[in-house]
């Protein structure tokens, strides 16, 4: 079922058994000389520049210099997966593979993207989505996206439309999903009731016939404000869930620990199947390592060296208890702001509990007017989406700075109306 899912750039690649190969086994055996590796040494140590040293003084040179695995750091790599499996309990009796680092969790859906997408498949995504999915997908790939509500008219999540896409295409050789919580751009994760329902939807579609591959883009995992909300990724309810399902999870540090310019990302697999799963396993990451190695070649050694060292620090859990107690008080201060009566004649929210965004809809403005004007008269800057819908990233926002936010939104769309009552447009 996985060949059968893979797309035709999928099924041909190889991990090539060359200088990284060669490089490999002589690590293991030159013991006398290594003439393989491609980095320049003295006394068998990477040789640097001492006005690079100085700034990174607390990691040795080896876990700065020198050209990380093309997977990436197996130190790092498996204390991923017990990260993984930290937040999600329910991964516990699961089958996936280890993670393989990817450089950001772009590239992680890049590679989502190569390996099973060919021009013409369908790739099913909600119509409140990131933008750059068009690019990875549409626009480097040839999807056919087709997109389906992901709020039902009563603010909840459209679990039933979910389904009815995904069994309205069960004939079709191949499906792919993509699923995004906490979503951006409306900063929603689904209730316990409703992670399972989508859950089930694809369960139940490959039962049906559909050969599914479903990735996870879960860039804000862990971000969770409301209590009620399922504290863990999807990817815990797809995964070693059906044969003819193929769950993928990408996610990284990027947001979860606050590294943006790290570049570091992980993707990861999950099989349901009769027979060697570990061969499997080995065959994706071979792969993949094919893929990186001929794309980007390999990720920063410094970066997950750093990661290494952060993740088994003594203050790590400690340290990012205080940076989501400080996001959760924005997200407290922001559902406060918007029970004010006022801000209703001109803008309503979308549903939103988790992550950094929220998204409002304008109730009789341009989004994209709006924005030009909001920049243009107050110095404000927000992300218009579509015609009448705009992004607004509360994660950037000191809590002091919220309630003058919204105040100066309300007043920016007052002066849109006094300007089009004026002209005659209303």
């Amino acid at each position: 079922m996985v060949y059968d899912a893979l797309s035709a750039l999928g099924r041909e690649l190889f991990f090539p058994r060359g200088i990284l190969t060669q490089t490999a086994e002589a690590k293991k055996s030159a013991y006398r000389y290594n003439a393989t590796i491609g980095i320049a040494t003295l006394k068998g140590k990477p040789l640097y520049l001492r006005s690079l040293r100085k700034y990174i003084k607390y990691l040795k040179p080896e876990e700065t210099f020198p050209y990380a695995p093309t997977t990436g750091l197996v130190d790092l790599r498996h204390i991923w997966r017990e990260h993984q499996l930290k937040l999600n309990p329910g991964l516990a009796e699961k089958s996936f593979s280890l993670p393989i680092v990817t450089n950001g969790l772009t590239h992680g859906l890049s590679i989502y993207a190569d390996m099973f997408c060919d021009a013409g498949d369908i790739l099913l995504l909600p119509d409140k989505m990131w933008g750059n999915y068009r690019m990875i997908f549409g626009t480097r790939r040839g999807a056919d996206i087709r997109m389906y509500p992901f709020f039902t008219p009563e603010g909840g999540l459209d679990a039933l439309s979910f389904r009815a896409a995904l069994l309205s295409n069960k004939d079709r050789r191949k499906v792919l999903v993509l699923l995004n919580f906490p979503n951006n751009p409306t900063g929603y994760s689904p209730y316990p009731e409703e992670a399972s329902a989508m859950a089930e939807a694809l369960v139940d579609a490959a039962e049906a016939g559909a050969n599914i591959v479903a990735c996870v883009d879960d860039a804000y995992t862990g971000l969770f404000y409301d209590e009620g909300v399922y504290r863990e990724s999807l990817f815990s309810l797809i995964a070693d869930a059906h044969p003819r399902l193929t769950a993928i999870k990408v996610d990284g540090p990027t947001k979860e620990d606050y590294v943006w310019g790290f570049r570091l990302g992980f993707i990861t697999f999950s099989l349901a199947m009769q027979g060697d799963r570990d061969a499997v396993y080995n065959a994706l990451e071979r792969k993949t390592g094919g893929l990186i190695r001929g794309t980007i070649s390999k990720s920063s050694t410094p970066s997950q060296s750093l990661l290494i060292h952060a993740m088994r620090s003594a203050g790590y859990e400690e340290e990012k208890g205080e940076k989501f107690l400080l996001l959760k008080e924005r997200y407290a201060e922001l559902k406060s702001v918007l029970e004010e009566p006022v801000y209703a004649e001109a803008f309503r929210p979308y549903p939103f509990n988790a992550g950094y965004f929220m998204c409002l809809e304008l109730l009789h403005t341009d989004a994209e007017r709006l924005r030009r004007h909001l920049l243009d008269a107050y110095g404000v800057g927000i992300i218009a989406i579509g015609e009448r819908d705009i992004r607004i990233a509360f994660s950037c926002l000191e809590r002091e700075q919220i309630k003058d936010l919204f105040d100066i939104l309300y007043t920016a769309v007052k002066d849109l109306d006094i300007h089009d009552r004026r002209s005659g447009r209303l």
